[in-house]
């Protein structure tokens, strides 16, 4: 019953949040041989899952594209913004999947230096001349609600963001390894999810 009770409310927090008719912003189609990069820390890598359960590995098979998996469990967003740059440079991009932030929520960190971070990595990541897709990334609490500074950052840059898969993996049980991480079938549908995005923006055509 508490875990009914427990996603009723979510939903009502996340319909306020991202809006009943919120349209997927565009993206330019992705070709046969693009490259995308997930870009993270450990929910990126895959922690709580084998490596070929990750949602980067699962994605690129969904996409029928090179996607890399660029996840440092542990990682928070300042040493992920330093990293960045090097990571761009020996991949060369054409999307970046920006996954960032959970290890600040959890370590309580700023969030305004947070969305700080976030927003130099947006910039460097367009800089590049890569596409970005924005994953909101949840605070622990009663309701796992995603923090609105990731829907505030995708606004500014008019950017498409998966806003509420994380929360509702993390709120059921079934789909969790741990308190913070997916398990493999938490992982599929994570994939599926950004997969579905990525749809609806266009990058990839059915």
């Amino acid at each position: 019953m508490k875990a009914v009770i427990a996603k009723l409310l979510l939903v009502g927090i996340l319909l306020g949040l991202v809006g009943c008719d919120e349209t997927a912003v565009s993206l330019k189609p992705l070709s046969d041989d693009a490259i995308i990069l997930a870009f993270g820390d450990s929910l990126t890598f895959g922690t709580g899952a084998q490596p070929e359960q990750s949602y980067p590995a699962l994605l690129a098979d969904l996409t029928g594209r090179k996607v890399i998996n660029a996840g440092i469990p542990g990682e928070l967003s300042s040493d992920g913004k330093i990293r960045l740059s090097q990571v761009l440079k020996d991949t060369q991009p054409d999307l970046v999947i920006l996954c960032h932030g959970a290890n600040d929520l959890l370590r309580k960190q700023s969030r305004q230096q947070l969305q700080a971070n976030l927003q130099a990595m947006v910039d460097e990541i367009t800089d590049n001349g890569a596409q970005v897709v924005l994953i909101a990334v949840p605070a622990l609490g009663i309701n796992l609600a995603p923090v609105p500074l990731y829907l505030e950052v995708a606004e500014k840059n008019d950017i498409p963001i998966e806003a509420t898969i994380l929360s509702e993996l993390l709120i059921d049980s079934s789909l969790k390894a741990d308190h913070v991480h997916p398990n493999a079938l938490g992982y599929q549908q994570f994939a599926h999810s950004i997969h579905r995005l990525l749809i609806e923006s266009g990058a990839i055509l059915e």
